[in-house]
């Protein structure tokens, strides 16, 4: 019965594995459509019709964002390398980027730098993080990565920046920013860390996240 009750319990957490990864895949795949869509709205030669569905869009964005923060309920023995995460994240946004004419400076520290989050989580932290830049700023606009054995993870943008009382409200335990950064605050506050937006020129964030022992 023993080795029975062994068996399971490491079946029910494959099972738990594989969800994590396929709710992560969606995330990944629901990011750049969306960002796409806000695009199209932005573009539109009514200025009415163009916030009208920018509002619908903005809030589509935060029901995924809910899903995905209640399908992958966050355990802090979870573990990832954020160099790997990063690199491979900020690779799959810079297809986006060259279409859009965006330099996309990149500064990433050497792995393994483990930290107390899990891939799929972290890799929607920077999916949140960059989105956000393209969402908010027009083609163009310049972007850089940075990311430091801290570890801390910096993105930013040479757009209008943020507006005065996003930044309040951006700080660790403020509150919802308004743009779309939910998801990259409660990353970083799950595995011991925080998030801050920072004033112009431009537009900062810097996610610190809290190094784990090794990798799980």
């Amino acid at each position: 019965m023993a080795l029975a009750l062994n068996h399971l319990a490491g079946r029910i957490d494959d099972l738990l594995a594989a969800e994590r990864e396929s709710v992560a895949d969606l995330s990944h795949r629901l990011r750049t459509p969306l960002t796409g869509l806000r695009l199209d709205a932005e573009s539109l030669a009514d200025p009415a019709e163009a916030a009208r569905i920018a509002a619908r869009i903005d809030e589509l964005q935060r029901a995924v964002t809910r899903v995905i923060t209640e399908a992958r309920q966050r355990s802090n023995e979870q573990s990832c390398d954020a160099a790997e995460v990063v690199a491979e994240r900020a690779a799959f946004w810079s297809v986006l980027a060259e279409d859009q004419g965006r330099e996309m400076r990149l500064d990433l520290a050497k792995g393994p730098l483990p930290v107390r989050v899990g891939a799929a989580e972290l890799g929607a932290c920077v999916d949140a993080l960059l989105g956000n830049v393209f969402a908010h700023t027009p083609e163009g606009v310049a972007l850089a990565v940075r990311l430091t054995p801290g570890v801390r993870l910096v993105v930013a943008d040479e757009g209008p920046g943020f507006p005065a009382q996003a930044l309040e409200r951006g700080r660790s335990g403020a509150g919802s920013t308004g743009l779309g950064l939910d998801i990259a605050r409660r990353t970083a506050e799950s595995a011991g860390g925080a998030l801050e937006l920072s004033p112009g020129p431009g537009a900062t964030v810097t996610v610190t996240l809290s190094p784990a022992l090794a990798l799980s």
